[in-house]
């Protein structure tokens, strides 16, 4: 089992934040002028030219405009890979993702984020503390949605979600960002290469109490397990842990209703049975 890294001052967003710094040096600019320019605050150029937060397309954009690059950063930006616009935390279980072949998901606490509307994904940042800063959390919920685009592939990953009862019925958002999460997980079950269950609350206890997982398979069909706990994550690839937590969650799918019960559930929390 191994820990993810903890944030390092290394990688793609350092090097694009101190590119902004030259050319905005070379504009001979402050970051007090520039952040009055951009009509932001100058601890969000400050955390750009840090790397402590990402630039995002249309601010590049901005930015390329008040510095006069010639749409350097903007190009830069648009080329970084997926991975580096997830949370450091997060990176083990993107980088796998995006190439796997197949990804069976349980979750006990949020929709998981391979099938959030944005809205559902923008009120799951905000209700988290300490509170982030709107850019990046705009930031997170760009990065989510470029996640999703797996399902778009040429050979989309066959993917497999147990949900908790309690995550449909917990109104994050609103009723109205809960109805377009539910009526887009009712979408996602329509592919031959999706499914998708619900363990109804009356089900205790059942194989997966000790938390959610996520089971992997790579295209050299290596077997791998992530798991989340708050802000930290481990990626399990030892044969003999993750044949455990396969055998776990077959057992949870036993447990689960049928696929064709959870499609009766979701049209009847939506009013529509």
């Amino acid at each position: 089992m191994h820990e993810a890294p903890r944030p390092k001052k290394v990688g793609s967003w350092y090097a694009v934040g101190a590119l902004v710094a030259h050319y905005r040096k070379k504009a001979r600019l402050t970051q007090e002028q520039l952040a009055e320019m951009a009509n932001i605050s100058v601890d969000t150029v400050r955390s750009i030219e840090q790397g402590r937060l990402a630039l995002q397309p249309d601010r590049a954009e901005q930015f390329d405009e008040l510095l006069g690059t010639g749409g350097a950063l903007t190009v830069v930006v648009a080329r970084l890979p997926v991975r580096d616009r997830i949370v450091q935390f997060a990176q083990g279980l993107v980088d796998h993702e995006q190439e796997a072949v197949s990804i069976l998901s349980y979750q006990s606490l949020v929709v998981p984020g391979l099938l959030q509307t944005p809205e559902y994904c923008r009120a799951v940042f905000n209700y988290r503390y300490p509170a982030l800063v709107s850019e990046k959390a705009e930031q997170w919920v760009q990065a989510r949605m470029d996640r999703q685009l797996i399902w778009q592939r040429d050979r989309p990953p066959v993917g497999h979600f147990v949900l908790e009862e309690s995550i449909l019925r917990r109104q994050v958002g609103g009723p109205d960002v809960m109805r377009a999460q539910i009526r887009q997980i009712l979408e996602y079950t329509e592919p031959a290469h999706m499914s998708f269950q619900i363990m109804p609350a009356s089900r205790t206890p059942h194989a997966c109490l000790d938390g959610p997982m996520v089971l992997l398979e790579t295209p050299e069909f290596e077997r791998l397990v992530y798991l989340e706990v708050q802000r930290a994550s481990f990626l399990v690839d030892d044969p003999n842990e993750v044949s455990d937590y396969h055998l776990q969650y077959g057992m949870l799918r036993s447990q689960a209703l049928t696929p064709d019960k959870s499609v009766g559930l979701l049209k009847e929390l939506l009013g529509e049975s």
